[in-house]
């Protein structure tokens, strides 16, 4: 069978992509947003300011423009588009999500079909260690990649809106990052209280953030493993994106100790994830559950999973609550209280 032209275009466009993402990723790692945004808007400027060619900057400065990273040319100079503009140094930039899809993750889906034969992550045969052990040993990665959870949190600011903190409650971020979905809650709601619970070497970025955010006073910092314990007595906790890379027997232990460290029978489980359907999927759930397994061997789960190991540990759903980048917020209460 000859494929017609437009099929043959579209094939070509995807067996490309890699292309696309490695070329904006070296214009990234050039800082060439930052460049143009600085006035070195020709190529010879470009080259002089990052240590290349000018006959490189002019070739990948042609593809860039072409899939409008970039504006203008050679004789007009370049500029910025709102997608470069999204690319520069700052602390809401998507640089650092750039940088590390284009070197570590990269890498590891250069593996893909090993991973998808095996029980194995792209990133394990990559690198020969898990993606989170990598990151305990690269500082500098570790801080790239929590950067890139912080630019997905678009949602934060919409889960007080589908959730009442108030009340005086204590919310509990298990796995709480850097503290900006525990940050965003305490600013919306200034009579709850927090604790974010996360490994040792995230607790200093947290406390860093909620200080300068929320103040002292309103917020404990405790690390821990929550597998092994976790904070008891708050009236919500909550896990947001955390448990997407652990197995369903892992995930209903969590549960369960969430269940188990309850201040009453009113309180509730939060959590918000990306959901998956297998009957006309989205492609960006589609793509980040392969993501998950080229990193850290791990998954996305269908509504119906969740509903499974909730119910498994003891929590019925309440309700399910839409958020924006195609994240779902599961409200859970304690199943037969009493």
């Amino acid at each position: 069978m000859v494929a017609d032209i437009d099929t043959t275009l579209d094939v070509i466009e995807l067996i490309t992509g890699n292309w696309r993402s490695q070329a904006l990723y070296t214009a990234v790692k050039l800082k060439l947003p930052d460049h143009i945004e600085a006035g070195r808007t020709t190529s010879n400027e470009l080259a002089k300011a990052t240590g290349t060619t000018q006959d490189g900057i002019q070739r990948l400065m042609r593809l860039l423009t072409s899939i409008d990273v970039f504006n203008g040319n050679e004789q007009t100079g370049y500029s910025n588009t709102a997608m470069s503009g999204a690319l520069i140094d700052d602390v809401y930039s998507l640089r650092d999500m750039c940088l590390l899809y284009g070197e570590e993750c990269y890498t590891a889906w250069s593996h893909a079909h090993q991973a998808i034969s095996s029980s194995s992550s792209g990133f394990e045969m990559a690198f020969g260690e898990s993606f989170y052990h990598y990151l305990s040993q690269h500082e500098e990665v570790a801080k790239r990649f929590q950067n890139v959870m912080n630019t997905g949190s678009m949602f934060f600011d919409k889960v007080p809106e589908i959730f009442d903190f108030s009340g005086g409650k204590l919310v509990i971020d298990i796995g709480g990052g850097g503290g900006q979905l525990l940050a965003t809650i305490l600013s919306a709601t200034p009579d709850a209280k927090g604790i974010l619970f996360d490994q040792k070497h995230m607790i200093p970025k947290a406390n860093q953030h909620l200080s300068k955010t929320i103040g002292k006073g309103r917020v404990q910092f405790i690390s821990g493993d929550m597998f092994e314990s976790i904070p008891t007595g708050g009236d919500v906790y909550m896990l947001s994106r955390v448990l997407a890379g652990w197995s369903d027997n892992a995930i209903t232990q969590v549960l369960q100790k969430c269940r188990q460290g309850m201040a009453n029978t009113s309180s509730k489980l939060l959590i918000f994830d990306r959901l998956i359907v297998d009957e006309k999927p989205t492609m960006l759930s589609a793509l980040w559950d392969l993501q998950l397994m080229m990193t850290i061997g791990g998954r996305h789960r269908t509504l119906d999973n969740f509903v499974t190991l909730l119910n498994e540990a003891g929590f019925s759903v309440e309700r399910i609550a839409e958020l924006p980048m195609e994240t779902t917020g599961i409200i859970a209460t304690l199943n037969n209280p009493s």
